[in-house]
């Protein structure tokens, strides 16, 4: 009698399996992919966006390629280069031209000052900068990165260092300050009726990398949910431990964390505090857009520990991580 093929798992499990296999393999590189969007992008935020970004990119594209790069390091800063040069190409686009040396116009949050190298340099003389200075590598890797001829990377490095200047700040629009109390208050107090009903009918809500939302209904029974409750979990109360790689979760406790704003770089972002057994940690930051005095946008930076430990670290915030992903 012959045995029944296997049935073929939904797309949904496949795909999730394959994405993870894709992680087990290239999660290692992240944090130092993080470092090179970080020298690119002008906010932690928007660095966070070009990994992922990245990552998702990489994933695509190996399932169409004969076999695994030769130098996946150099090849996720390929693919993250690409998208970067790609996005600031579209802006200046819709901007209208822009001179070759100017600084490109960006997206509102990523107007941050981040440092020296930034300010003024065209998309391939700052990548082609950053890989050499920063990360030390040759110019046949550069050229590899950015799909160039290591001729013209010499080009962009002689251009480049000869351009380097402190880049303009520019003034951002920050979220409303009553809306960011009122979301405060009602965390604080545990009221999550109250917190919903800050929300727009049309707000998005979602856990960066993992998990996205719309409207209140949504946000009642899953993110804000796990926001406010998700410290039980965290702690392993009542048996329910999935979520968090079990090396993250030491010395958590069960108490409901608490939420403040604090001003990074000019923004307010909120900081949520954990209870330990050492005493209080940062494990997560929120971000939010407002429109009048609702959420339009609420964004929780959970399974982010590059974005929690640089803005934790510039803040002077004790802080813990929980890994890059839901377990």
């Amino acid at each position: 009698m012959t045995t029944p093929p296997e049935p073929t798992p939904p797309l949904a499990g496949a795909v999730q399996a394959s994405w993870h296999r894709f992680l087990d393999t290239y999660e290692p590189l992240r944090p130092e992919l993080y470092r090179y969007c970080r020298s690119l992008a002008r906010s932690p935020w928007d660095a966070d966006d070009l990994v992922q970004d990245a990552m998702a990119r990489a994933f695509v594209t190996l399932g169409c390629m004969d076999g695994p790069p030769d130098n996946p390091r150099a090849w996720l800063f390929r693919v993250a280069s690409n998208l970067w040069i790609d996005r600031l190409r579209r802006t200046r686009e819709d901007a209208g031209d822009v001179p070759e040396g100017a600084a490109a116009p960006e997206p509102r949050a990523s107007r941050e000052a981040a440092g020296t190298l930034i300010g003024r340099l065209s998309p391939q003389e700052r990548a082609a900068v950053v890989l050499k200075e920063a990360f030390d590598l040759s110019l046949e890797e550069i050229a590899e990165a950015l799909s160039t001829s290591v001729g013209a990377v010499k080009a962009a490095l002689h251009r480049g260092r000869g351009k380097l200047a402190e880049p303009d700040e520019a003034l951002t629009a920050a979220p409303s300050a009553p809306v960011l109390d009122a979301f405060c208050a009602a965390f604080n107090a545990g009221d999550l009726e109250r917190l919903v009903a800050l929300l727009l009918d049309t707000a998005s809500v979602e856990v960066v990398r993992v998990h996205a939302e719309y409207g209140r209904d949504a946000a009642r029974k899953g993110v804000f949910q796990g926001m406010m409750y998700g410290s039980r979990r965290l702690a392993g109360v009542d048996g329910q431990t999935t979520g968090i790689d079990p090396r993250y979760r030491l010395g958590a406790l069960p108490d409901r964390p608490r939420c403040e704003v604090r001003l990074h770089r000019g923004e307010p972002v909120i900081v949520h505090w954990y209870a330990h057994a050492d005493g209080e940690a940062v494990r997560a930051l929120t971000r939010v857009e407002t429109s009048g005095d609702r959420l339009s946008r609420v964004r929780n930076y959970f399974y982010t520990p590059d974005v929690i430990a640089e803005v934790c670290g510039e803040l002077g915030l004790p802080y813990r991580i929980n890994g890059y992903r839901y377990w």
